[in-house]
């Protein structure tokens, strides 16, 4: 029974893979988007969302643009982590005046292509960043990743 599944899996994967280039909207990027591009019925969506899920590659393809994914606009890291954490006070100064060291250093760290724009965006959107004096460094790049 078992190869048989397995044989039906396969002869489904190849016949599938080559014959749709799309990536299925419905189970998202992965693996399991990338093998098998044909989402014309629900049992070949249940393998894309099933290959996806057991292959835990969709995270790492969200986090890196892979796998059919799109790569996020702001990606977060340990370093910018510790920046905002050492930095809160004269990042919300600085973010407050739309310029200064920090803020700059902040972009960097994020790899903003555009760090104007950034920059402009993070002041016009200060108290949806600083949502109250107790703001966290976790609150702050939160916030700071949904603009």
């Amino acid at each position: 029974m078992k190869k048989v599944l397995t044989s039906a899996v396969t002869a489904i994967i190849l016949t599938t893979s080559s014959a749709f280039a799309a990536v299925n909207s419905q189970t998202g990027c992965g693996l399991g988007s990338q093998i098998i591009k044909d989402d014309s019925s629900a049992v070949l969506l249940a393998l894309q969302a099933t290959t996806n899920g057991t292959s835990g590659n969709q995270t790492f393809g969200i986090s890196s643009g892979t796998s059919g994914c799109k790569k996020t606009k702001l990606v977060m890291n340990d370093k910018a982590e510790e920046f905002v954490a050492s930095n809160m006070d004269q990042l919300s100064k600085e973010i407050a005046m739309g310029q200064g060291e920090a803020v700059e250093t902040l972009a960097e760290l994020l790899e903003v292509q555009d760090k104007a724009e950034f920059i402009a965006s993070l002041q016009k959107n200060y108290t949806k960043i600083y949502t109250s004096s107790n703001s966290s460094m976790a609150d702050v790049l939160d916030n700071v990743s949904q603009l």
